[in-house]
C-alpha cells in the first residue's frame, strides 16, 4: 500500500473503534473526555516545586530514620544515666535497713544494786508536844470569867475560866431540897417501925397468955416486916438524892474551867459572854483545829506520822485561817506540855532491823541551821505498814529551854549501822510510765522484757525500787524506740551511781512525792522518780 494511503487507514481504524465502542457504551467517550480534562485541571494547580520533589523522594525517607535512631539512643542514654544510679541507691538502702532490723541496737544499762550501808540515814519528822489537851466545858452557861490567853504559862489545876449557869445551879438546890424530903421520910418510917416494934412485943404476951390467938399474933409479925422493908426503901431513897445532889455539885464544879496539867495556853477560842454548851462548844466560837503537827482533833501517832511527808513548808492544802468562826463548837481552851517534844518518823523497811529504842540521833531545824539537837529513840510500832513500807518511830528530844516550838519541821540524823542492807534503788530515767503502769526495761537473756514496779522514796536522782526488781538485775538507763518488748540488745553496763542515794552521805528523801514525766519519743511518758 502506498504510504499516503497509511494514515488515513489508521484514522479509518480509530473511527471504527470509537464508533464500537460508542455504540456499546453510549456514555464511555463522555467519561473519557471527562477524565481527561480533570487530569488536564489538577496537573495544571500543583506547584512547580511539588512537581520536582518526585526525584528526591529517596533521599528524604533515609534522613527520616536516621532522625528517629537517634532520638531513640539518646532517650536510652539518659533512662540507663539516670535509673541505674536510683536503682543502685535503693539496694544500698534496703540492705542497711535490713542489717539495721537484723543488728543489736546498743543500750546504756546499769546492776540495779542495794544503797551503800555507811550512809547516814537522815528522816524527816514534825515535831509535837508530848503531852497536848483540848479543854472543853461540861456545864451549859455564859462565859463569866476568863483569866488566860494564848502564850500564858499556868500550872496544873490553875483556874482558866469561870462558867455562869443559873441553870445547873438551881438544879442543885433542887438535889438539897430533894435530899432533905428523903431524909425526913427516912425519920418517919423509923419512928413507925419503932412503934411497930413496941406492939409486937405486946402481942407475943398476949398470944403466950392466951388472950390472942395466933392468927392474930402472926398478922402483928407480919406488919413489923413491912415496916422494917419500909426503912430500908426510906434509906436507899436518900442514897439516890444525895447522889443526885453530888452530881449536880460536880457538875457545877466544872462552872470553873482548870488546866489539866502544867503547860502553855495554845489556843483561846472564847471570850467573856459567850454561850457555852456542854459539849464543849459557844455560839461565838467555832471549832479549834487539830492539834500542832496533826490532822484532827483526835490526836495519836499515827495522824502525827502522816504529817512526815507534808514538807519544810507543811500542808499546801490548809490555809490559814482564823481558829474561830461563829456558829460553830469547839474546845474552849487548847494546851500543851512543851518541855519535852517528840518527832514521829517513818523509817524504811530496809533500815527497821537497826531501829532500837534507846538508840540516838541527831536532830536539825532550819531554824537553827547551825544547831544540832540530840533526840532518844522511846517506842516504835513494832509493825510495818503494808501501805507505805515504813516502820513508825518516836523520837523524843529535850525542851526545856524551850528553844523548839510544836509544828517545826526537822530532820533526825541516825549513824550508819553495819550490816544492814540498803534499799534497792535506780535512776530515775531508767523508770518508765506505759498504760497507768510504772514499769523499767528488765535484760534477761539478751533481751528486753519491761517489769512493773512499785517505786518508795524519791531521792531526786534515784528512785527506791520497793517490788519488781531483784539485785543483781540489769535494766536499761535511756529507753528508745529501739527498746521494744522482746528485742534483743546489746548492753552497755555503766559504773553504779546510787551507791550513796542521791549522789551524796545521807539518805534523805525529798519531800515531794510526785515525779515529773518526760518524753521517750514514742508517744509515751518516761517519768524521772516517783512514789
Amino acid at each position: 500500500m502506498p504510504d499516503d494511503l497509511k494514515p488515513n487507514d489508521h484514522r479509518d481504524n480509530r473511527d471504527e473503534r470509537t464508533v464500537g465502542e460508542s455504540f456499546a457504551d453510549p456514555n464511555a467517550q463522555d467519561d473519557i473526555r471527562l477524565g481527561k480534562s480533570f487530569e488536564a485541571t489538577n496537573a495544571s494547580r500543583k506547584p512547580k516545586h511539588a512537581r520536582e520533589e518526585h526525584p528526591q523522594e529517596p533521599g528524604s525517607r533515609r534522613i527520616l530514620w536516621i532522625g528517629i535512631a537517634v532520638a531513640v539512643v539518646i532517650f536510652i542514654g539518659a533512662l540507663l544515666l539516670g535509673g541505674l544510679p536510683r536503682l543502685a541507691r535503693d539496694r544500698e538502702l534496703q540492705k542497711d535497713a535490713s542489717a539495721e532490723k537484723h543488728d543489736k541496737p546498743v543500750v546504756v544499762a546499769e546492776r540495779v544494786d542495794a544503797a551503800r550501808t555507811g550512809a547516814a540515814l537522815v528522816l524527816p519528822g514534825t515535831t509535837i508536844p508530848l503531852t497536848e489537851a483540848y479543854v472543853y466545858a461540861r456545864s451549859n452557861g455564859y462565859l463569866k470569867t476568863r483569866y488566860v490567853d494564848i502564850g500564858d504559862h499556868v500550872k496544873k489545876g490553875q483556874l482558866l475560866a469561870v462558867i455562869e449557869a443559873p441553870d445547873l445551879d438551881a438544879q442543885v438546890d433542887q438535889a438539897r431540897q430533894q435530899l432533905r424530903q428523903a431524909e425526913q421520910q427516912l425519920d418517919n418510917q423509923k419512928s413507925q417501925l419503932d412503934l411497930q416494934k413496941v406492939t409486937l412485943d405486946r402481942y407475943r404476951v398476949l398470944v403466950t397468955k392466951g388472950v390472942f390467938s395466933r392468927q392474930v399474933g402472926d398478922q402483928q409479925e407480919t406488919n413489923y416486916a413491912t415496916q422494917v422493908a419500909n426503912v430500908a426503901a426510906a434509906q436507899r431513897n436518900v442514897q439516890a438524892f444525895k447522889a443526885n445532889l453530888d452530881r449536880n455539885i460536880s457538875l457545877q464544879a466544872y462552872e470553873q474551867v482548870r488546866a489539866p496539867f502544867t503547860g502553855i495556853i495554845t489556843q483561846r477560842n472564847v471570850d467573856v459572854g459567850a454561850l457555852i454548851s456542854a459539849s464543849g462548844g459557844s455560839s461565838g466560837a467555832a471549832s479549834g483545829p487539830a492539834p500542832t503537827g496533826q490532822f484532827s482533833t483526835t490526836g495519836g501517832s499515827e495522824q502525827a506520822g502522816q504529817s512526815n511527808n507534808s514538807g519544810a513548808s507543811g500542808s499546801i492544802g490548809t490555809a490559814a485561817t482564823p481558829a474561830q468562826s461563829p456558829g460553830q463548837g469547839g474546845p474552849l481552851f487548847g494546851m500543851a506540855d512543851q518541855s519535852r517534844l517528840r518527832i514521829l518518823i517513818s523509817v524504811p523497811e530496809g533500815y527497821a532491823t537497826a531501829i532500837h529504842p534507846g538508840a540516838v540521833g541527831k536532830l536539825a531545824v532550819q531554824e537553827y541551821p547551825n544547831a544540832s539537837f540530840t533526840g532518844v529513840i522511846t517506842r516504835t510500832s513494832n509493825s510495818i505498814d503494808p501501805n507505805t513500807r515504813t516502820l513508825l518511830t518516836e523520837v523524843q528530844v529535850d525542851n526545856k529551854d524551850g528553844k523548839l516550838l510544836p509544828g517545826m519541821y526537822s530532820t533526825v540524823t541516825f549513824p550508819p549501822t553495819a550490816g544492814v542492807q540498803g534499799p534497792l534503788t535506780i535512776l530515775g530515767d531508767a523508770i518508765i510510765v506505759r498504760q497507768n503502769t510504772t514499769t523499767v526495761a528488765k535484760i534477761v537473756n539478751g533481751r528486753v522484757h519491761f517489769t512493773p514496779v512499785t517505786l518508795g522514796r524519791d531521792f531526786g536522782d534515784v528512785v527506791e525500787i520497793v517490788s519488781g526488781l531483784q539485785q543483781g538485775d540489769i535494766i536499761v538507763i535511756s529507753v528508745t524506740d529501739d527498746v521494744t518488748e522482746g528485742r534483743e540488745v546489746e548492753a552497755r553496763i555503766q559504773s553504779a551511781t546510787n551507791q550513796s542515794e542521791g549522789g551524796n552521805n545521807s539518805t534523805s528523801p525529798k519531800a515531794s512525792n510526785a515525779p515529773k514525766a518526760q518524753s521517750n519519743g514514742s508517744g509515751e511518758k518516761q517519768s524521772g522518780g516517783q512514789r
